[in-house]
C-alpha cells in the first residue's frame, strides 16, 4: 500500500497519517481562516478549530468539519436536495461516477454529502489544478478527498500525466474498492449541452491501452444525472460568451474563476437533484471486438450521455426555457402563466448584474434560455 501510495503521491489524497499535520498548517493560515469564517458562523473560530484538530483521518475531516458545513450551506442556498438511483450502485465494488458539471465546487461536495446520508462510502474527487490557486486550497481538497488532474503541462508531458492519472484511477477503483467521481468534460458546460469528451475515455484506458473496453469496464462506470433548479452562476456564463464572442482570444483570469467559485457557493440553487443512472459495463462488452479504439471511445461517450440524459430531472423553467428557444408551446402543461413571467422577471434580474461594455441583453438572454432548454432538448433526443 505505502509504495503504491508514494508512486501516486503527487496527484492522491493527502494520506491518513499526515492528517493532524495538515490540519495544523490549514489553521495557522490566515487566508484559510479568512474563508472558512464564512462559512462556519455562527460558530466561533476557537470552537471550530478545536473540532478540526481531533481529526484524525481524512473521513473525520469530512464527517465534522465538511458534512456539518454543507448541511449549513443546502439550508440556506437550496430548497431541496435529493438523490435517486441508489440502486444503481453496487456494494462493496469500485466505481467510477462520471456526470455532467454545473458548480466547479458543489458538484462534487452535494454529491459525497448524499452519500453520506445513505450510509455509502465517500468518493475521491477529480480536481483540475488550475482551481488550486493557493497552497492552502490544495491542501484542502486533498484534505476532503480529491486528487488532481494536471492540466499546466506541455503537450511533451501530456501523455506520461494522463497515464499516470489513469493508473491512479484504476488503482482507487479497482484495487482499492473506492468509489471515485470526474466531469464528463474539462470545465463546465456553459450552455449546459452536456457531452462527455472522449478524450477523457481515452485517459481513462491508457492504464490497459491494449484493449480499452476491458479498461472501462474495469471502472465499472456509472454515468449521473445533475440537476439545479437555478444555476446562480447562469449569469456569469453568459456573460463569458459575449465576451468571447467580442473577443475571441478572451480568457478567463484568477479572479473570474474565483467569483465563479464564490458565487456558484453561496447563491441560491433552488431544488436539487442527483440521479445515478445505470452502469455502461454491459453495453460496452456488447461492442463487437473489431471495433476499432477511436470508434468504441466515440461509442462509450454516447451510452454515457444517453443515460446522463435519461436521468435529468426538470423543473418548470427548463420546460418554460425549451418552449422559447424552439419557438413551440410543446411542454405548456407543465408550466403556468406565472411560470414564464417568473422566468421572463429572473433572465432580465441575472442580466441586470451583467456589468461589460456594449452589453447585449438579447444575445445573452438568449443564452441564459438556452442553459435551461438545452436539458430538456437533450433528453428527448436520448428517449
Amino acid at each position: 500500500m505505502t509504495e503504491t501510495m508514494n508512486r501516486f503521491n503527487d496527484i492522491s489524497p493527502i494520506p491518513d497519517s499526515k492528517v493532524p499535520e495538515t490540519i495544523e498548517r490549514l489553521i495557522a493560515n490566515s487566508y484559510f481562516r479568512r474563508a472558512a469564517e464564512t462559512f462556519i458562523k455562527p460558530l466561533p473560530w476557537e470552537q471550530f478549530t478545536a473540532i478540526m484538530s481531533q481529526c484524525r483521518t481524512k473521513d473525520d475531516f469530512q464527517r465534522y468539519i465538511i458534512y456539518p458545513a454543507m448541511k449549513q450551506l443546502i439550508a440556506k442556498t437550496t430548497t431541496e436536495m435529493s438523490g435517486a438511483g441508489w440502486e444503481n450502485i453496487p456494494e462493496g465494488t469500485g466505481t467510477l461516477f462520471i456526470s455532467n458539471h454545473r458548480d466547479i465546487v458543489l458538484d462534487a461536495a452535494f454529491l459525497n454529502m448524499l452519500m453520506v446520508d445513505q450510509d455509502k462510502p465517500t468518493t475521491e474527487i477529480a480536481i483540475g489544478d488550475n482551481l488550486l490557486i493557493y497552497p492552502w486550497i490544495e491542501e484542502l481538497v486533498r484534505l476532503n478527498k480529491s486528487f488532481i488532474v494536471k492540466r499546466g503541462v506541455s503537450v511533451r508531458q501530456m501523455l506520461e500525466v494522463s497515464k499516470h492519472l489513469s493508473e491512479y484511477i484504476h488503482d482507487t477503483v479497482k484495487r482499492r474498492a473506492q468509489p471515485a467521481w470526474i466531469a464528463q468534460r474539462e470545465g463546465r458546460a456553459k450552455d449546459s449541452n452536456d457531452k462527455t469528451q472522449v478524450s477523457l475515455l481515452k485517459m481513462l484506458t491508457l492504464h490497459n491501452s491494449s484493449d480499452p473496453g476491458k479498461a472501462l469496464q474495469d471502472l465499472h462506470i456509472i454515468p449521473l444525472s445533475i440537476s439545479y433548479e437555478l444555476d446562480p452562476c447562469d449569469y456569469l456564463k453568459a456573460k463569458e460568451f459575449q465576451l468571447k464572442r467580442d473577443n475571441p482570444g478572451h480568457k478567463k483570469t484568477e479572479a473570474d474563476d474565483i467569483e465563479n467559485m464564490f458565487t456558484g457557493i453561496m447563491g441560491f440553487k433552488g431544488r436539487v437533484t442527483f440521479r445515478f443512472g445505470t452502469c455502461i459495463d454491459q453495453a460496452v462488452k456488447v461492442i463487437p471486438e473489431t471495433t476499432g479504439r477511436n470508434e468504441l471511445l466515440e461509442q462509450a461517450a454516447s451510452l454515457i450521455d444517453r443515460e446522463i440524459y435519461r436521468n435529468y430531472t426538470f423543473f418548470p423553467f427548463n420546460y418554460v426555457a425549451y418552449d422559447l428557444m424552439t419557438g413551440t408551446k410543446r411542454f405548456s402543461s407543465q408550466y403556468t402563466g406565472g411560470d414564464l413571467s417568473k422566468f421572463n422577471t429572473y433572465l432580465q434580474d441575472q442580466i441586470g448584474k451583467i456589468d461589460i461594455p456594449n452589453r447585449d441583453d438579447v444575445f445573452l438572454r438568449e443564452k441564459m434560455i438556452e442553459m435551461y432548454g438545452n436539458t430538456v432538448k437533450n433528453h428527448l433526443e436520448a428517449q
